[in-house]
């Protein structure tokens, strides 16, 4: 009688499976990810320290009947927003072009091959910390700049109308225009080059059309993303300006249009 010897047989390591690549992972990634740069908490610092910095700055001088005596109460404390969006989109900026800079974006897009999760991740990290981060800066500059205006006739209240909405209205316009950074940064892949852009876009381009002796230039100017994120930073409507609705509906156009572009080209470029 024969024995027959059987040699085991090694797992076939092909038929192991690895994990899937959800959204919820991917999201993690790019969260872990932000908060690993130092550049996130640098330009994040400087947010705050600008937003609270400025607002105080302008309201422990500030003096009844001045040249900014008909300015927004809102818009008068939250002036630091005119350095804060560069911070932001700076930011924003960084969180794309800066991977391809390094050339980390080839490891994200060999984890993540179908491109498109990775981009909408970081969008939605990047727009949700942005809101977080400067909605409570907001709060907490608005009571502290009023205390020196409290015998002004720049003097308010949370509780006045326009107030809040106001304050949630710049927060998430600054975080919209991170987002649109974001997609630049994608689109550009360079640093210098997408800060350049943004600052001719956002800060330059609306100072040339404004200049311009034309009705149409000056409805285009009001939907500029600088210009609707000073609309939505007013408590009470002016005339001159979008209203808060059609500031918001604005920037969400911009951010959306620049993320479907660069969407786009992700798919179709090479890395």
């Amino acid at each position: 009688m024969t024995t027959t010897a059987t040699t085991p047989t090694r797992p076939n390591t092909a038929d192991r499976t690895t994990p899937d690549i959800t959204p919820r992972r991917v999201l993690r990634s790019e969260w872990h990810k932000l908060w690993t740069l130092r550049s996130t908490w640098i330009t994040l610092a400087l947010t705050v320290v600008l937003t609270v910095g400025v607002g105080v700055a302008i309201t422990a001088t500030y003096e009844s009947g001045g040249g900014d005596s008909d300015m927004d109460a809102v818009l008068l404390v939250l002036l630091g927003m005119q350095f804060t969006q560069i911070t932001i989109g700076v930011l924003g900026i960084l969180v794309t072009a800066g991977e391809y800079s390094t050339g980390m974006i080839r490891s994200s897009l060999t984890v993540v091959p179908r491109r498109l999760p990775v981009l909408w991740s970081k969008a939605a990290v990047l727009g949700a910390v942005a809101f977080t981060v400067v909605l409570a800066t907001n709060f907490v500059t608005f009571p502290l700049a009023q205390a020196f205006l409290s015998d002004t006739d720049q003097s308010a209240s949370l509780g006045d109308p326009g107030v809040v909405r106001a304050l949630v209205g710049n927060a998430a316009g600054l975080a919209l225009l991170g987002v649109l950074a974001l997609g630049i940064g994608s689109l550009i892949r360079s640093v210098p080059g997408s800060i350049g852009v943004l600052i001719g876009a956002v800060m330059i381009l609306p100072e040339v059309l404004a200049i311009l002796p034309y009705e149409v230039t000056d409805a285009v100017v009001r939907h500029l993303p600088a210009q609707a994120l000073m609309s939505l930073t007013h408590a009470q409507p002016a005339p001159d300006i979008a209203s808060p609705g059609s500031a918001l509906l604005s920037l969400v156009l911009w951010a959306a249009a620049t993320l479907a572009t660069a969407a786009l080209l992700l798919k179709r470029r090479d890395v």
